[in-house]
Formats: C-alpha cells, sequence, structure tokens
C-alpha cells in the first residue's frame, strides 16, 4: 500500500463547492495544508479549469505534492439533462487542463471526484456492483452518453497522466450538512413531489464520511485503482427523502407517477435508476468505514448539528 501521510501541499479544485469545504476542513485537520482553486474570489488561486491557458498561468512557479478534482458546475440538485452539461466539461476538458497543471506543479498525486452513475442508468438488479464492473459504458441517449462520457473521461485522464499517480472515489449520493439543508424549504412548502421507488435504491453516503473518504485516498490510494464510496444503507430517493421529512417534522413529500417526472430529464434518469454498489475495497485499502451507515443516523446528526 502507497502511504503519504506525511503533511502535503495539496490543491483542491472545487474547495469553495459543499464537498470542497468539507474538503478542506478534513484535510486541515488531518495536518495537510490546502490551496483552494476555482473561479471565485473565496479560492487562493483563481482559474477556471475550461481556460487551460489562464490555469496553466495561476499555476506557475506553485508546488503541490497532491492535487484533487472535486469541481463541478452545480449550484443545486440537477433536474433536467442540460443542467448537467457544464459539469460534465469539467470532468472532460476540465480534467485534461487540471491533470497539465498539477505536472506543472510538480505533483505526485492525482485525486479525482467520481460518481457510481458512471456504471450507467437503469436497472442493475439485486447485485451490488464492485469496481471491477463495467465503468462508463455507452449511454442508451445521447443525454445519458454526454454524461456517462464526462465520467468515463475523468477517470481515464487520471489514471493514464504520466507521473501521477492516480486515484478516483466513485461516491453514491451526497447529503449532510450543507446538501441537505437545500431541500428543507422545498419540503416544507411540498414542492418536491417525487414517485414511489417501487423496490429501487441508490448508494448514499453522507458528506463528512466523503470528505473522510478524500483524505483516506490521498494518503493511502493504491495508484491507478478506484473505490466505491457510499454507506451501507442504499435507499429509494423516495424513501431518502421520507427520512428527512421524519427527521425534520416536515409534512411528507407527494407521491407521483413515475412517467409525470419526464420532463425533468435526469432526476427522471436517477429515480428511474436501481443501483447497489459494494464498498469493502475502499474499507480494506483506504481504511475508511462510514461513521453514519446510514442516512438515518447521517441526518439524526445533522438535525441534532441544527
Amino acid at each position: 500500500m502507497t502511504t503519504n501521510s506525511e503533511n502535503q501541499r495539496v490543491l483542491l479544485a472545487g474547495a469553495s463547492g459543499v464537498l470542497g469545504r468539507h474538503i478542506t476542513r478534513a484535510l486541515t485537520e488531518a495536518g495537510h495544508e490546502v490551496t483552494g482553486l476555482g473561479r471565485g474570489p473565496a479560492n487562493d488561486v483563481r482559474a477556471d479549469l475550461l481556460d487551460r491557458e489562464a490555469l496553466l498561468r495561476a499555476v506557475a512557479g506553485r508546488r503541490f505534492d497532491t492535487v484533487i478534482h472535486a469541481a463541478t458546475a452545480l449550484r443545486k440538485a440537477p433536474v433536467r439533462h442540460r443542467d448537467m452539461y457544464a459539469t460534465d466539461a469539467l470532468r472532460t476538458e476540465g480534467t485534461a487542463h487540471l491533470v497539465e497543471a498539477a505536472q506543472a506543479t510538480g505533483a505526485r498525486r492525482f485525486v479525482s471526484e467520481s460518481m457510481v452513475f458512471g456504471h450507467g442508468y437503469g436497472d442493475f438488479g439485486d447485485r451490488p456492483l464492485t469496481e471491477d464492473d463495467v465503468f462508463g459504458p455507452h449511454g442508451t441517449t445521447p443525454e445519458l452518453e454526454r454524461h456517462l462520457e464526462g465520467m468515463r473521461v475523468k477517470e481515464q485522464l487520471t489514471f493514464s497522466a504520466a507521473g501521477l499517480e492516480g486515484v478516483a472515489l466513485r461516491f453514491g449520493l451526497f447529503y449532510g450538512p450543507g446538501g441537505t439543508d437545500a431541500l428543507l424549504p422545498m419540503l416544507r412548502r411540498r414542492q418536491l413531489p417525487v414517485p414511489d421507488d417501487e423496490g429501487r435504491v441508490l448508494p448514499w453516503v453522507e458528506l463528512t464520511d466523503a470528505a473522510r473518504a478524500v483524505v483516506a485516498a490521498v494518503e493511502r490510494g493504491r495508484p491507478g485503482q478506484a473505490y466505491h464510496v457510499a454507506d451501507r444503507t442504499p435507499l429509494g430517493f423516495r424513501a431518502h427523502l421520507l427520512c428527512v421529512a421524519e427527521r425534520f417534522g416536515l409534512p411528507r413529500p407527494m407521491k407521483v407517477p413515475l412517467w409525470l417526472m419526464r420532463p425533468m430529464s435526469y432526476a427522471h434518469a436517477v429515480m428511474s435508476t436501481n443501483l447497489r454498489v459494494r464498498t469493502a475495497k475502499a474499507e480494506r485499502e483506504l481504511g475508511w468505514s462510514p461513521a453514519h451507515p446510514s442516512p438515518r443516523e447521517g441526518l439524526a446528526a445533522l438535525a441534532q448539528a441544527g
């Protein structure tokens, strides 16, 4: 096992995002020095990942040990396919440019935020997928292929970058501090109708647990490897929202037929998916396990903290 637990200089793309803020805190608490990279004023290095020349100018003369790609273009949960297009570009061109920047700064490790949806959208049955199952299959529609290409290319670039130890973390759906908060006013006003799960489940991961997995990947991830990062309790989308409503004393979301979600094209694809993953590899190789084994525990912690 490769171990890089000594204090590292880390360049974090996406540091000002919800996950990025949790990663920054977790890395800092572990003794690492974090430099944020992004377009906004909260970042130490101001640059757009899609502007190659500006990015390379921004990192010129800087030195880092590890570079992390956790940048998305999402300000809220994606509903339509086009809501994902800017993030898709960050996964393809953005990753290619960030790899160049990492090489220019002398980094030896590159950690990418990936997603379990890289296995595809649809019904995968009851067998939990492992990291050895097909990742980045061709999408069944042009829109789904655009998203899958983004996740496929991001991992390919991560693993093939010359001189870099590439590690990818395939996360479940995020919830927790800074993530679940946006749902509460919508649930309160009953503005979040969702279809019945009908037996479908999805992997979830609490945000502070996800951030701890990033620290583990920085310190102990095996080069060239992907890891599933999710809790131990897959839940359907509606079941998750029912947990949120119950924990925060809010009205249960209205139930609607799945077909009614079709205009919300990306949300429809996610809610139509039935997917389980195994996390034994992350637990074994990274020494990571979820502090919150199910959304019920994670939401309880969030409610208590609030």
